[in-house]
Order: C-alpha cells, then structure tokens, then sequence
C-alpha cells in the first residue's frame, strides 16, 4: 500500500470516526429510538465507490472499533450492533455496485446498506438476547431507514465527484 493510499484512508477512517462521534451527541426522536441518520456511512459508500471494498470494508471496521473505544461501548451490545451492521451492509453494497453498476443509482446502493444494516443488527440482536420479538421494530426502522439511505447516497455522489477532483490534482 503506498504512503498516499495509508494516509488517505487514515483521513477517511477519522472522518467517518469524526461524524459517528458527532451523530452520537444529535438527539434521538422518541418515535424511533435506536435509528440514526448514519452519516458515518457517508464516508463507507463514498470509499466504496472512490477506492474499493477491502479499503471500504477497512474503514467501516476501523471506525466501528474505534468508536466503540472512544464511547466507552468497546465490546457491549452496542459495538456487536454497530460492528455487525457496517461490516455486513458495506458487503451488500460492494455486490451491488459491482454487479449492478448502472442498473442500481448509489441512491439505491445507499438504501440497500441502510436496510441491510437494520436488518442485520436486529438479527443480531435478537440472537443476543435470545427473543425473536425484536423485528416487530422493523417496519419501523425501514421507514426510517429509506430517506436516511437516500440522504446518504446523494451526499456520497457529490463527494465522489469532488474527491475525485481534489485526488488528481493532488496525485
């Protein structure tokens, strides 16, 4: 890995770090408690489709990690849940970019992980606390997952473009 590529991804990682923290600190609606905007997310779709699925993959589990260091939640439920939903909703949206390239906007990409990462933590959780009960929360949580997935895709698009630009003047 070259010194450009480690630093670059070291500056994505604590970006994504940066608004995992920031995101914690917004309040939480009481309708739907547990749902976030998942503006980490941002950066994982924006490295997918900027550099690949290893180096997005990477900061998604670095950012897990480190977040649930730096929140003091480093291996309770929380991190399971949080770790579960980055790792299996940024393979979701790596397939579908790949094998859909074109068919499927990075809107639709976006909305894929979002649901991917609800439906996996409730999975997870679940089998945590041994009750199949949870996923009466899910159509809750969909509806919320579909303009947060919207919001992050578009916001992923412009930054493509931008660091895109910003890359290859740098390089």
């Amino acid at each position: 890995m070259s010194t450009f590529k480690l630093v670059y991804l070291a500056m994505l990682t604590s970006l994504a770090l940066g608004l995992h923290a920031f995101e914690a600190y917004l309040p939480v609606p009481y309708l739907f408690p547990g749902a976030k905007l998942g503006l980490a997310n941002i950066v994982a779709l924006y490295t997918l489709t900027s550099i690949g699925l290893p180096e997005a993959l990477l900061v998604n589990v670095l950012r897990s990690v480190l977040g649930g260091m730096v929140s003091g939640t480093f291996l309770n439920i929380g991190f399971y849940l949080s770790l579960s939903g980055a790792v299996t909703s940024i393979l979701v949206m790596g397939l579908l970019e790949k094998t859909a390239s074109g068919a499927l906007s990075l809107v639709g990409v976006s909305i894929a992980g979002a649901v991917t990462h609800n439906v996996t933590q409730l999975f997870v959780a679940s089998l945590i606390l041994r009750h199949a009960g949870l996923f009466f929360y899910l159509p809750y949580l969909l509806f919320f997952a579909i303009p947060t997935g919207m919001f992050v895709g578009f916001v992923a698009g412009k930054l493509k473009d931008i660091g895109a630009r910003l890359v290859n003047s740098l390089t």
